[in-house]
């Protein structure tokens, strides 16, 4: 009765209580109906959209404030920046936006103030104009745009893509279109033109975002934190239901698969909300209200760790149980499975009787009494959401703690205390049984870690209500005091992070383990004083080896190749007559990390252009050259691409459409009011809106294909080979952490080798999230082999992140204390040699993965089996625990990390089989032009 106050009804068999279906299974709190993604809100920001446009567009039509920005044809950026910068987006997002347009525009002002200098320098002081142009050509313009480049793919941010695309667009404009550097001489006009401009587009989506109906990170992530308890207590239900009834059939039902889903999206958009409140709480001085935030994300998120650490526990005990044979008899004996099935029946109505007991003698009646009775949400109402804590919720939860861990030993201590339990078998029943025992034991203490993240949960929502409300320590604004900058950047003492492993995430992916550092030392003793120079030039330059660093290099190089022609009097005039600068912004778009990436984008840009530049002709005839039916027609623009944006999720191709239609209608407007600076390449005061349209395309399209082509020239880098070199390197690095023991590091300390613990995971998860992306990219490649096995890879990466939840388990029950009991000692001693085999066993196993998909050759039949080696090892403890010495000295808690471990290597097992399978069905053809000696 205790425990079930904080599971879901039904969920422990037999235990029930009048309010439960009316209450939240998780913490006995009401249940709160997730609400549906309301479309109101979407279409809601679609509609923001349109206003931020049609207020940007009036830079172009109304002459007060056209003149604010000079005599120029490019006022149409201010309606492009809104497009960019939308205001569909909630308050930290907008102070985000804010935030890098400012750096964007600090960083184009400075490239192009200092070429100009440069240009000058070389041109008027020291005659050498050529050089000059080739100095800005190589530094400014390859380089500048191509720390751009590096710098949008190193963050893989969404609004750092859009400051990147800004930040360009205003490079290329000073530096190739407007003619102050190819003329050597400083102005600042254009620089401050672009500032205005900037100014203009990101106030009027702030404007429309803080005035018309404003969206908060913060209350968005409150409710996030809501439904997300309540999916999380639906997952819970179901699998402690499933896991006691002995049967998988309600794991496979669509509604759980439903709810997976739902809290993992969940998860998702927590950590957006939480990343854009942060600014929404540092603008506010809120600043410890944030970390507190922090921390009960973080909580969630172990909170759903622990609910896989049930989910594992009871898959194991289900491929247990249906595994041919179990239910027999042995030995003349019943089956151990039915045995300890049977046995379990009988047990379970004294575990559950014994708590109903205690509580009814009042041994703890009054401290559940707050939870069975409360209708008290962690949250209020909205849209404040203040925490409305009840504070007895603490005690209850203790004390049903203690009646659960009372409970369970008990009950244990029964099962193992059974005749028929106890007698001899051969290895492979007894190691049946204890597998049995340990999918029992591991669920069980991950039931009650369980619960004591809910105390600590607890915790975190009596400080963040003590913080919201009384604000002890007051407002604090520690991040605008640059010159205390390293401490303002510091969390509080007792924030934890949302990985505690991120801050390890700076060390180097491939660190050599040190044997072959040992190696490495021996063979450089060997070399003379000029290979040994060679050598240490070639480990300083081994950043130009890194993907990202070619891939600016090449950006940086093709922007320049691009940029060329404007610096030639030959062929500037028709540079700015096809606007080559809508072209190098394109390339710039369009040149991704790989070639699939690639291909994706510049279809997207192309195809948008296209249909911007249509959707311009019409708009223009329509018109007549009205600005009132023009700002009426861009309107309407804009509500459909906004919708593509918002609603669809299509970014680019929305912002590449209304790009085009501002380029040509509201830049033909420019020329039509003779707006100009001395440009008259397009028909003059009369446009031909077909033609302007056609040299957008033209630029466009020819910024596409440069891109394309430099992406394939210039050190390619194909999303296949890849993703396949992606999926052996993280194999490999996980098979060197099984090379040793993972458990020697409990009993002799935490090793300083990067490879051989499970400090590392962190990493790991962050690289396969990398290959995920990678794998959508491959989908766009052309290969004359055949289309790409989308589906199957996709397999693989969900088994090994599978493997890697497996190796998340594990490290958190190594890392959970840090001292080793006498009896937890014995255990690991006795079972050195059983253990070192197995490991062995599972890194053999992911070397041949990691070479057979580096290679791509099937798996050998004569691959070996771990199941031996770990049957071995479950025979093991359970004669371990069977003998009568180390009864004395080795409590059930002692078991708790071996349980961990054979649960974990029986899932790693299973999963190797599965991606095995997998990879012949990629591989298992060979072709005779592949064993061809040659």
């Amino acid at each position: 009765m205790a425990l079930a106050r904080y599971l879901p009804p039904n969920a422990l068999a037999g235990l029930n209580n009048g309010n439960a279906e009316e209450r939240i299974p998780l913490l006995g709190w009401p249940k709160l109906q997730q609400k549906p993604s309301d479309p109101s809100r979407l279409l809601l920001g679609v509609l923001k959209c349109s206003i931020a446009y049609f207020l940007g567009s009036l830079a172009t039509f109304v002459p007060a404030i056209a003149t604010m920005l000079g005599q120029q044809d490019g006022k149409h950026m201010v309606a492009t920046i809104t497009v960019y910068f939308h205001p569909a987006r909630s308050q930290g997002s907008m102070f985000q936006a804010m935030m890098l347009a400012a750096l964007a525009f600090a960083y184009a002002a400075f490239i192009g103030s200092t070429s100009m200098g440069v240009s000058i320098l070389f041109g008027r002081v020291l005659d050498l104009v050529a050089l000059g142009h080739a100095i800005v050509l190589i530094v400014f313009v390859g380089g500048g745009l191509g720390l751009v480049g590096w710098i949008k793919q190193r963050l893989g941010d969404p609004l750092v893509n859009i400051s990147c695309s800004l930040t360009s667009l205003a490079i290329i404009t000073v530096l190739t279109k407007e003619g102050a550097v190819q003329a050597g001489t400083f102005s600042v006009d254009k620089i401050v033109q672009v500032l205005k401009m900037i100014v203009m587009g990101v106030v009027a989506s702030t404007a429309v975002s803080f005035l018309i109906c404003p969206v908060s990170a913060r209350v968005d992530l409150r409710e996030n934190l809501i439904a997300f308890t309540d999916s999380l207590s639906e997952v819970l239900s179901v699998t402690t239901q499933s896991f006691l009834a002995g049967s998988e059939d309600e794991l496979k039902a669509p509604q759980y698969r439903t709810a997976m889903n739902k809290y993992k999206g969940l998860l998702a958009s927590m950590e957006k909300n939480l990343t854009e409140a942060k600014y929404e709480h540092f603008v506010a001085g809120r600043e410890r209200e944030y970390w507190l935030e922090a921390k009960l994300v973080s909580c969630m998120q172990r909170l759903a760790q622990n609910i896989g650490g049930l989910k594992n526990a009871a898959t194991t005990q289900f491929q247990i149980l249906a595994q041919p044979g179990m239910g027999l008899s042995v030995g003349g004996h019943q089956g151990i499975a039915t045995a300890a099935k049977s046995h379990a029946a009988s047990e379970r109505p004294f575990i559950f009787t014994s708590m109903d007991e205690e509580s009814e003698n009042g041994e703890s009646g009054s401290a559940l009494d707050p939870a069975s009775r409360s209708d008290d949400l962690p949250f209020g109402e909205g849209p404040e959401y203040r925490v409305t804590l009840n504070p007895k919720y603490r005690l209850s939860l203790e004390e049903a703690l203690k009646l659960y861990n009372r409970s369970r030993e008990d009950a244990l201590s029964r099962v193992y205390r059974y005749n028929k339990i106890n007698e001899e078998r051969s290895v492979d029943v007894e190691a049946h049984f204890e597998e049995i025992a340990a999918s029992c034991g591991v669920f069980s203490y991950a039931l009650q870690d369980f619960a004591v993240e809910m105390k600590y949960y607890l915790d975190i929502l009596d400080d963040l209500k003590l913080e919201s409300e009384e604000r002890p320590k007051g407002r604090t604004w520690d991040w605008l005091k640059v010159w205390r900058r390293s401490q303002a950047r510091k969390p509080p003492m007792d924030y934890e992070p949302l990985n505690p492993l991120d801050e390890e995430a700076d060390e180097p992916r491939t660190a050599p383990s040190p044997w072959h550092q040992r190696i490495n030392s021996i063979e450089r003793q060997k070399l003379s004083r000029t290979a040994a120079l060679r050598y240490r030039i070639w480990k300083a330059l081994a950043v130009f080896r890194r993907d990202d660093t070619k891939y600016a290099i090449k950006v940086g190089a093709g922007a320049a190749l691009y940029a060329l022609p404007s610096f030639l009097r030959s062929t500037r005039p028709t540079y700015q007559k096809f606007r080559g600068e809508w072209g190098l912004l394109s390339y710039m778009l369009v040149c991704s990390m790989t070639i699939g990436a690639s291909n994706t984008t510049g279809y997207a840009r192309f195809f948008g252009t296209c249909l911007g530049a249509v959707c311009a002709i019409v708009s223009w005839e329509l018109s007549g050259e009205s600005p009132y039916a023009l700002a009426a027609l861009g309107w309407i623009m804009s509500l459909w691409t906004a919708y593509i944006i918002v609603v669809l999720g299509k970014g680019p191709l929305g912002r590449f459409i209304m790009l085009t239609y501002n380029l040509s209608a509201l830049y033909a407007y420019s020329v039509s009011i003779k707006d100009l600076d001395d440009d008259d390449d397009e028909s003059g005061i009369s446009p031909i809106i077909s033609e302007i349209a056609f040299h957008r395309v033209v630029a466009v399209l020819s910024g596409c294909l440069w891109g394309l082509i430099i992406t394939r020239l210039i050190w390619p880098i194909s999303a296949r080979q890849k993703l396949k070199d992606g999926l052996s390197l993280l194999w490999l690095r996980m098979g060197l952490i099984w090379k040793r023991p993972p458990l020697e590091c409990r009993l002799h300390g935490k090793t300083s080798d990067a490879y051989v613990d499970l400090a590392e995971e962190s990493r790991l998860h962050r690289f396969l999230s990398q290959l995920e992306k990678v794998k959508d990219s491959a989908a766009s490649e052309v290969d004359l082999r055949g289309p790409f096995p989308g589906e199957a890879y996709s397999r693989l990466l969900s088994g090994t992140g599978g493997m890697l939840d497996a190796f998340h388990l594990m490290n958190v029950m190594i890392m959970k204390e840090s001292r080793v009991s006498q009896g937890e000692a014995a255990i690991l001693e006795a079972t050195t040699n059983e253990r070192a085999q197995l490991s062995l066993r599972i890194s053999h196993l992911f070397q041949v993965m990691a070479s057979s998909i580096k290679l791509e050759y099937a798996l050998t039949d004569a691959l070996p089996s771990i199941d031996h080696s770990r049957d071995r090892l479950l025979a093991k403890i359970f004669g371990f625990r069977k003998g009568d010495k180390t009864a004395v000295i080795a409590s059930d808690k002692d078991f708790a990390l071996l349980y961990t471990y054979a649960l974990v290597t029986g899932q790693l097992g299973k999963a190797m089989k599965d991606l095995g399978s997998e990879m012949d069905n990629l591989f298992g053809t060979l072709e005779e032009d592949q064993l061809k000696l040659q």
